[in-house]
């Protein structure tokens, strides 16, 4: 019953065969809302060395979400070592949260959004 009520009222609303609706010009009353809530950017970073980390905590304070690929020092487990540790006092200092992505990817995020373990498996 709502849904009849629902295509009625929009009848007049149906195009017309062969024409196009331009979806990047409608503009709708909640979608301002709910996009300036969220002013994360999600950033890719590359370590070449551990002071690389300075401008990767720069961009989490910010409040982004940074994806680093450490494959030029995963060589060296001292250079790994201090990275971790420092990563884990950035995420705690900004409240977010620090974990291993791949054998050479961490994933540090900003207060408010975690990261979840558990990996998702297609059921069979």
């Amino acid at each position: 019953m709502f849904r009849r009520n629902l295509l009625k009222k929009h009848a007049d609303d149906t195009l017309e065969d062969g024409t196009f609706l331009d979806l990047g010009a409608m503009h709708f009353e909640d979608e301002e809302a709910g996009l300036s809530g969220g002013r994360c950017t999600i950033r890719m970073a590359d370590v070449v060395r551990f002071e690389d980390i300075h401008s990767v905590a720069k961009l989490a304070y910010g409040g982004d979400i940074v994806i680093l690929d450490y494959t030029s020092i995963a060589n060296d487990p001292v250079a790994v070592k201090r990275m971790s540790a420092e990563l884990k006092s950035i995420a705690k200092d900004t409240g977010g949260d620090v974990a291993g992505i791949s054998k050479n990817l961490i994933a540090l995020t900003p207060a408010g959004v975690r990261i979840d373990r558990n990996k998702v498996r297609p059921a069979f």
